[in-house]
């Protein structure tokens, strides 16, 4: 009997301490937390929990933006992090800042795997600039044109399968062939080989297990602040999916050692990092996280942009209209299109920019973290270790810095002085700053050889189930459902 009392008094005192101890957190993340001077919502201020249900439930990009009407440029999104959204934001976070030590990446959404090896984006500051020294290499005009070659032999195979959808009459599901496209090209830069998806019509297994690892990359960020459930969740992951990442692991060490066996001086991307592989004190681990950071990096945000700017012109008829008579009036061949000759379709770039803004592929914020001793952003005193992030996709559809900010409107870029007061320098969809992303060329070039090539070849319809394509929601990634159209010989 005195047994069973005090196991119910100890589990009574448990649970009262606990409660406790919860209830004095919520007291203190309200009313006396240093970040508690700034807006945002109650559920938000008391923990992260109302945070990771908006990622986990893939509408925070949309999110942000109500907070953002509501509380103003600077909102409290969890007790120890804000989102900004003002175009100063960009250099107060990223930018050079003389004297000052940079804002760190999140550890918590960069490297959410302890297992997971370092490379150029989430390095700390010194390796970031010694690996990106050699790695702008492969990213640089000289580059871009010795590996125009094998980028356009990818480009050509996909318009030889659009033309066997034309004889066919059938629908073309557009997202996809751009996938293959911008796989197949960034499989070649990163690992020496293509990964076959043109030839094969569909996307290789190991691109897969990257997807599905992006998935559940979402689920260990969230967890990264309750290390306990995430231990426990660890633990039981099954045994088939174990297999599968070691299979995933295996296939990727094959192909950098093919890629290894290869000539030096390559045009492509890794060349830098093998040459001065012993210098830089790189592992086989950190050689292939570098190669998948880029592949991730070059393919699916390349994809999805082309996905969005088809989208948004052939919804937006003018546009569309006046974009295939810009590249049909510079061009009177296909053999002039080349990633110089591209440079002449102003309408064409503005057409791209327009749809980053509307349709950014990375839509939410990317934290990062306050330096010691903290510092200003937007004129406030933020202290040290609080992670600060902008949300793209809010900043871009906010009517302080976008007249008409929900419409598509490529004139804003060219000059029109009916948005003589947009502020575009809003617009960064690579980022600024020491750490912004490397492969804004490659992007680019990409972008405008493959928009050009349709457009010259094709005329596009868009298909009636389609119409409402661009409504999804958003895992870091866009889920971005098959955009079908129709596909006419030029």
């Amino acid at each position: 009997m005195a047994i069973n009392f005090n196991v119910q008094h100890a589990l009574v005192t448990g649970l009262f301490t606990t409660v406790l101890y919860l209830v004095s957190k919520v007291i203190y993340n309200v009313f006396f937390h240093p970040l508690s001077r700034f807006p945002g919502p109650l559920e938000h201020k008391i923990s992260r929990l109302a945070y990771a249900y908006r990622s986990m439930r893939g509408t925070l990009p949309f999110d942000m933006l109500e907070m953002h009407k509501r509380y103003g440029d600077i909102v409290r999104i969890a007790p120890d992090e804000l989102a900004f959204s003002h175009p100063d934001a960009w250099q107060d976070i990223m930018g050079h800042q003389k004297g000052q030590p940079e804002f760190g990446k999140a550890t918590w959404f960069y490297r959410p795997a302890a297992d997971q090896a370092p490379h150029v984006v989430n390095e700390g500051r010194e390796q970031h600039g010694r690996l990106r020294r050699q790695m702008a290499h492969g990213f640089s005009d000289k580059a871009m044109r010795d590996q125009e070659p094998m980028i356009r032999g990818y480009i050509d195979i996909l318009l030889d399968r659009l033309h066997e959808f034309c004889e066919a009459g059938t629908p073309v599901i557009l997202t996809d062939w751009y996938n293959y496209t911008t796989f197949d090209i960034i499989g070649d830069l990163a690992f020496g080989e293509s990964f076959g998806c043109l030839q094969g019509a569909n996307l290789d297994g190991w691109i897969k297990g990257i997807f599905d690892a992006g998935r559940i990359g979402i689920v260990l960020q969230t967890l990264s602040f309750y290390p306990l459930l995430k231990q426990a969740l660890l633990s039981m992951v099954p045994a088939s999916m174990q297999e599968a990442h070691e299979k995933h692991k295996k296939l990727t060490e094959e192909k950098m050692m093919r890629r290894m066996e290869k000539e030096e001086g390559r045009p492509d991307l890794i060349e830098g990092l093998l040459r001065k592989r012993e210098e830089l004190n790189l592992s086989m681990d950190e050689l292939i996280a570098n190669a998948e950071i880029l592949i991730i990096g070059g393919s699916e945000t390349t994809a999805s942009l082309l996905s969005g700017v088809t989208y948004l012109l052939l919804t937006n008829p003018t546009a569309y209209e006046k974009l295939k008579e810009e590249v049909r009036t510079v061009f009177k061949s296909q053999d002039e299109i080349n990633l110089i000759s591209v440079n002449k379709l102003s309408y064409m770039l503005a057409c791209l920019d327009e749809a980053m803004r509307m349709y950014p592929p990375i839509a939410n914020g990317l934290p990062r973290v306050c330096p010691e001793g903290g510092a200003k952003v937007l004129g406030e005193y933020i202290p040290a270790n609080t992670f600060v992030s902008v949300h793209q996709w809010a900043l871009y559809r906010r009517e302080e810095y976008f007249k008409d900010p929900n419409t598509y409107h490529p004139e804003r870029f060219l000059d029109d002085p009916s948005f003589a007061d947009d502020r575009r320098e809003v617009l960064q969809p690579f980022h600024t700053g020491p750490r912004n992303c490397l492969g804004r060329n490659l992007a680019y070039s990409e972008m405008r050889l493959i928009l050009a090539l349709i457009i010259f070849n094709f005329d596009i319809k868009l298909a009636d189930e389609s119409r409402d394509w661009i409504k999804q929601r958003n895992f870091l990634m866009w889920e971005k459902g098959p955009l079908k159209v129709h596909l006419t010989r030029v």
